[in-house]
């Protein structure tokens, strides 16, 4: 399909739109000359919106996802069975360089809700007094454009960006739970949904600890396989996931009652297969099977070797996060890695669930429907788990996949190009007819979709700042088509640089190899660059071009005090 043709449909004739199969017409459009605003007495938050049908859009969010249990390079999924998952790459297009802005829950969720990067750099559960933690109530979520052309807007499970936003973004009836954790115990809707299929709340009956730096004594949980409080097996339709599968169904049904011809929008953010796991019954074989195929990771023997100590030139907030999780037992490294496998399998027991529900209605096809996490995880590698303030390939690695409306053309294919979160709301602004007024970071990925654009590098800068440790990071990729795939990260408070080759599957830093000076000093200039130039850096750009005085282009004058300002 050409260029022209595809972008004449998603601003102006969408088949299959709405409940309706021909599509429902938004009521608000605009000419070239017109203006709208989300916020109308006010005149805030401009854009102008083209006219025309508009597709059912379904956004799945998983949490906090291992590149091993879906990336290429790697062979852990091939033993996973993830059928749904599958299925969605089957008939839609694959990322296969898809990033998060951000390794934690809030910043990462802030950059795929906004389009834009964050000044949110902490999770509010553990962030320093004066920390913004919550998205600030001008900022805009792009559910808020779907709104206002006149999407219903639905949405389920984890918000963690506050309760405002969520609620000018979707329905009255939108609970985003703002924890990093589900609210399994005290969530009311679920407990009477527990009851109503005769299922008691959960306990664990097998569950996983790290262990305190005396190598002795657990500490935090880090979840594992439940039961019922009764000690009966806890079915896989009473687990969470399921459950919120169930409730996006409710919503999907409620707004087809209602008899509305509007189009859909609903966004469906898991927890899982973030930890504490809570893994139901029924998986047993799967368990027995994951464990026959899953080993240890080389960085994690790599870190039993020599004793826990820190790696030469390792920065240390590594060696801080192994303390705190304290994977010191291989045994139990094993088993988080099984149980991980597993409570991914959770996932796409439910995405199959919803994705079901979506064909026995007569939604599927002609859906938009996208696959992503808020940012990766460390799955054992380098003796470590979950997620940190570090910037290590596995835990900014994202699955993205988007299924396009089958009326649209587009055949299945991959795209290797880098591409962000950033990049959602732009591209599902663009394909839906809204031209916002506002800034945004991230770029329209409607080119790749139908094949248009060919893959090209991208600027793109992560970063990080306090979680369970401080260490105020960011760090930039490059890509080579063909090529070499790095990423550069600089640490604010330790002397060690950091690189990483993208494309290794046990990534170990490169920065000190004096084979890779060349790729470094380049990636130092390129970081130069990117952090100089806006404002928004200023803060990484004045240490930065101190601790790499040597290396980065004489500046022509120095203003290190910003006595004129700019």
């Amino acid at each position: 399909m050409r260029r022209r043709t595809f972008l004449g449909l998603s601003a102006g004739s969408l088949g299959g739109a709405a409940f309706g199969q021909t599509g429902g017409q938004a009521p608000y459009q605009s000419t070239d000359s017109d203006v709208l605003y989300l916020q109308k007495k006010r005149g805030k938050h401009p854009f102008k919106a083209g006219p025309g049908r508009r597709p059912n859009i379904f956004l799945i969010s998983a949490d906090m996802v291992s590149p091993d249990h879906y990336h290429p390079s790697r062979e852990l999924h091939r033993h996973m069975r993830l059928p749904a998952l599958h299925s969605l790459r089957e008939d839609g297009v694959e990322f296969t360089n898809a990033f998060a802005g951000s390794p934690l829950c809030a910043p990462a969720r802030a950059m795929m809700m906004t389009g834009r990067y964050t000044y949110i750099t902490a999770n509010g559960e553990r962030a320093h007094d004066g920390h913004e933690t919550v998205l600030r109530p001008d900022d805009v979520i792009f559910p808020e454009y779907l709104k206002a052309i006149g999407y219903t807007n639905k949405h389920c499970g984890k918000g963690h960006l506050g309760v405002t936003k969520f609620i000018d973004g979707f329905d009255e009836n939108v609970a985003a739970w703002d924890r990093w954790a589900p609210p399994i115990y005290d969530d009311e809707e679920y407990l009477a949904y527990l009851r109503r299929i005769g299922v008691k709340p959960q306990r664990y009956h097998k569950e996983l600890f790290g262990l305190e730096p005396d190598r002795k004594t657990p500490r935090a949980s880090l979840g594992g396989w439940i039961m019922q409080a009764n000690g009966a097996p806890f079915p896989v339709e009473a687990q969470y996931s399921r459950y919120l599968v169930e409730q996006a169904i409710q919503k999907i049904d409620a707004a087809r009652d209602a008899g509305s011809e509007a189009p859909v929008y609903l966004q469906l953010d898991l927890f899982d297969p973030h930890q504490p796991f809570s893994i139901p019954s029924g998986l047993e074989d799967r368990e027995r099977a994951l464990n026959d195929a899953f080993g240890l990771p080389e960085t994690y023997q790599e870190v039993t070797s020599r004793d826990w100590r820190p790696a030469k030139g390792e920065p240390k907030v590594y060696d801080f996060y192994r303390r705190s999780w304290g994977l010191y037992d291989p045994a139990t490294v094993k088993s988080y890695r099984v149980a991980n496998a597993l409570q991914m399998e959770v996932v796409d027991l439910s995405v199959a669930r919803f994705l079901q529900a979506l064909k026995d209605r007569g939604l599927y096809d002609e859906a938009l429907i996208i696959f992503c996490s808020d940012h990766g995880e460390m799955n054992g590698r380098h003796g470590l788990v979950d997620k940190g303030v570090y910037l290590y390939p596995d835990v900014l690695r994202i699955p993205l996949v988007v299924k396009m409306p089958k009326s649209f053309g587009i055949k299945p294919h991959r795209v290797e190009a880098p591409v962000s979160q950033l990049d959602l709301a732009p591209t599902l602004l663009s394909l839906t007819g809204v031209e916002a007024q506002e800034r945004f970071d991230g770029q329209s990925l409607l080119g790749y979709l139908d094949g248009s654009k060919a893959a090209a590098d991208r600027e793109l800068l992560f970063e990080c700042g306090w979680h369970t440790g401080v260490n105020f990071a960011c760090a930039v990729q490059r890509w080579k088509p063909g090529g070499g795939h790095h990423l550069y990260t600089y640490n604010t408070a330790a002397f060690e640089d950091e690189l990483y080759d993208l494309d290794a599957v046990e990534a170990r830093n490169l920065a000190p190899d004096p084979h890779y000076k060349e790729i470094r000093e380049e990636m130092i200039a390129r970081m130069g660059r990117f952090l100089s130039r806006d404002p928004r850096w200023i803060g990484y750009w004045h240490s930065f071009r101190v601790d790499h005085y040597w290396t980065l282009p004489r500046e022509k004058a120095g203003d290190y005090q910003m006595f004129r300002p700019k």
